[in-house]
């Protein structure tokens, strides 16, 4: 069974960094590509980053161009998402997501067969 786990959220100011880990058991990092999602209180879960099977390829929405990057580590089947600039809107719980087939782009949340629990990000001004 695959389980993902994300840990890193805090509460943080406008301007701070924070770096995301999502760690995958059950499964290597390569053989899914992987997903990071926001969710903010009334708003619907929506794309931050993806990175394709292997790592090769990086998409943003571009709420985080610029400021955010996600990476994957295979050794530890570990994905992280590392968020500069922090701004107030970005406060949210993000959610790591795999997905198995790749038979969807990444921006779409329902391409992704598995989820994690969530970490809470709190950002102030």
């Amino acid at each position: 069974q695959v389980q993902l786990v994300e840990s890193g959220g805090g509460l943080g100011q406008a301007g701070d960094s924070l770096r995301l880990a999502c760690a995958v058991s059950g499964r290597t990092s390569s053989s899914y590509a992987m997903g990071w999602f926001r969710q903010a209180p009334g708003k619907e879960r929506e794309f931050v980053a993806g990175l394709s099977r292997g790592g090769l390829f990086e998409y943003y929405a571009d709420s985080g161009k610029g400021r955010f990057a996600i990476s994957g580590d295979s050794a530890k089947n570990t994905v992280y998402l590392q968020m500069n600039g922090l701004k107030p809107e970005d406060t949210a719980v993000y959610y790591c997501a795999a997905d198995r087939d790749s038979s969807s782009p990444l921006r779409v949340r329902s391409a992704y067969d598995y989820w994690g629990q969530g970490t809470q990000v709190t950002v102030s001004s």
